[in-house]
């Protein structure tokens, strides 16, 4: 039988990134958490955290502590059958899954509400950009993902959601000051752009679909939604901006789409454990029922 009270220490601290923040979540004391993340260490002869700010799980780790929250699942569902079964102290269901934070802030959060209505469970909310959020998946950091890697992560499923269009867009007087005389090539390596972080390629894509140009322009960024459409519209820089959110502020002239108005669609997938378990079967019948609503098709 496994050590189900270490394995739960140990999915605290890598779900929490450190001893301290995990020992007030389970109730014990810095000192307990760590003991039992050491005595699993010991009997396994491998080591399942990288000590750090913050604390991460190794390979080994990050495979235990998705099994941990696979059987968090599964006891949920027999819960929900035998409610006598409850700890006493026992809260509500927690899934954790990685999202991108576009879909955070245009359609995902219909999903998740109607989630919660019908369930009453918590979501617990990894952010991370959406060719990205599958790694999460595969490290067992999340039961499910929306991702824009179409690629099956192995045991998990793979649904198309559809895709978020986006355009490029600056302000009036961005336009006026760095492409008077057209978007080009050579604009474009002197306006400033705005990337969610490194791994933001969107620009780049837009322009070379767009302009077979390469954009080479000083790059403020700005690692989020929000944040980067009041960039965008304070005039700091051009971004490639959901069309959503982009849609009012070009409605009220705020905005203007650059030329070649050429919009570029992400395509987005749910990933899921085949893990059978009702609350992740709710809550993927949330995110298809509601992408379906407010995503064009792929």
């Amino acid at each position: 039988m496994l050590d189900y009270a270490s394995l739960a220490a140990l999915a605290a601290v890598a779900r929490e990134g450190a001893f301290d923040k995990a020992a007030m979540v389970l109730g014990v004391t810095p000192s307990a958490v760590s003991q039992r993340v050491k005595g699993l260490e010991e009997r396994l002869g491998a080591v399942l955290l990288t000590r750090g700010q913050p604390c991460r799980p190794t390979a080994v780790g990050a495979r235990l502590c998705a099994h941990v929250e696979q059987v968090r699942l599964l006891e949920s569902d027999l819960v929900a059958d035998l409610p006598r079964l409850a700890a006493p102290d026992a809260g509500r269901a927690v899934l954790r899954i990685a999202v991108n934070a576009d879909s955070v802030s245009t359609w995902f959060p219909q999903a998740a509400a109607r989630f919660a209505a019908q369930t009453g469970a918590m979501l617990d909310l990894v952010m991370d950009d959406e060719a990205h959020t599958a790694e999460r998946l595969r490290d067992g950091q999340v039961l499910a993902a929306v991702t824009a890697d179409p690629a099956p992560v192995q045991g998990c499923r793979t649904y198309p959601l559809g895709a978020i269009d986006y355009v490029a867009t600056a302000s009036p007087d961005f336009v006026a000051r760095f492409f008077a005389g057209g978007v080009d090539g050579e604009s474009l390596g002197a306006a400033p752009m705005l990337r969610f972080d490194r791994r933001d390629g969107l620009q780049a894509r837009w322009a070379q679909e767009a302009l077979g140009v390469k954009p080479a322009g000083p790059v403020h960024f700005t690692p989020a939604t929000q944040g980067m459409l009041d960039m965008n519209l304070a005039g700091l820089g051009w971004a490639m901006t959901p069309r959503v959110l982009a849609k009012p502020h070009l409605e009220a002239g705020r905005l203007v789409e650059l030329p070649p108005k050429r919009s570029i669609a992400v395509a987005l997938y749910w990933q899921r454990t085949r893990l059978s378990a009702r609350l992740l079967d709710q809550l993927t019948l949330a995110v298809r029922t509601t992408a379906g609503e407010a995503l064009t098709g792929v």
